[in-house]
């Protein structure tokens, strides 16, 4: 831990920092361009997410918020955390006794409300009677990150089948043979695009002699994963003016949760 200041609870552990120093590397540690200690820049970009900062509003004890936002866009740009993502997955898959890729996926929507930056890309999901962006997001059956993509909130979820299995597929090399969804999924349009990339469109219903709040067996996995990514205040609302900037903040938080688990395991076999 860097001990020039005091630490913030956003900051990056050793044990995480050592296994994804390698994927954030873009030069060389001693490269002329390179001002700012990179650990350092990292913690900056952890900390706007965490803490739902402005980028102007960063701490004078972190570099300068210009340093970090141009790194941050680098590295998203560069896809690095893409690549964690999917490589601590695989790490935490075996580790669970699975397999490195997923054969199963759980796919699901959340509605972001929208602020005055992200306004002008908003739609209103009149399911959720809000005006903002709509988050499409898989997870395997321990809750990690497979794909995800980013659309105004008035798209329907069955339209949107195609492209995300598209990508679990693009991320998993082909090996997911089935996906679970809710009933907004249902209907033959958005089986059939699921079937176009190999998948198995199943629908998880509600039992219809339930009332009132209902855990669905399998559809919850999805659901607390969207509770991960609401522990980050950035990711309570859409608050940037990309779509693409959203969907990189949603992978950002992701590999940071996963690289806590990847780091207790390193602790545990040390």
């Amino acid at each position: 831990m860097n001990t020039a200041r005091k630490p913030y609870p956003s900051d990056i552990s050793d044990e995480e920092w050592s296994l994804i120093v390698l994927y954030l590397l873009l030069m060389k540690e001693d490269a002329e361009q390179r001002h700012h200690d990179l650990r350092e820049l990292f913690n900056g970009l952890r900390y706007v997410i965490r803490y739902s900062i402005a980028w102007r509003a960063m701490p004078n004890d972190l570099p300068p918020w210009t340093a970090v936002y141009q790194q941050s866009r680098r590295w998203m740009e560069a896809g690095c955390f893409e690549a964690v993502v999917h490589d601590l997955r695989a790490v935490l898959r075996l580790a669970a006794g699975k397999q490195a890729e997923p054969t199963t996926a759980i796919i699901d929507s959340r509605t972001l409300r929208s602020t005055p930056e992200s306004g002008s890309r908003a739609g209103y999901d009149g399911a959720k009677r809000k005006n903002g962006s709509k988050l499409h997001m898989a997870v395997d059956t321990l809750g990690h990150l497979l794909a995800l993509h980013v659309t105004p909130a008035n798209r329907d979820d069955r339209a949107e089948v195609s492209p995300l299995a598209e990508a679990i597929q693009r991320a998993t090399d082909g090996s997911i043979e089935l996906a679970w969804a809710d009933q907004g999924y249902n209907g033959s349009k958005a089986a059939k695009a699921a079937e176009e990339q190999d998948i198995t469109l199943e629908i998880v219903r509600r039992p219809q002699e339930k009332r009132g709040f209902v855990l669905l067996p399998r559809r919850w996995i999805v659901e607390r994963s969207f509770a991960w990514a609401t522990r980050c205040r950035r990711l309570v609302k859409d608050y940037e003016r990309c779509a693409s900037t959203l969907a990189a903040m949603h992978s950002i938080a992701f590999a940071g949760f996963m690289l806590k688990n990847a780091a207790s395991l390193l602790t545990q076999n040390a």
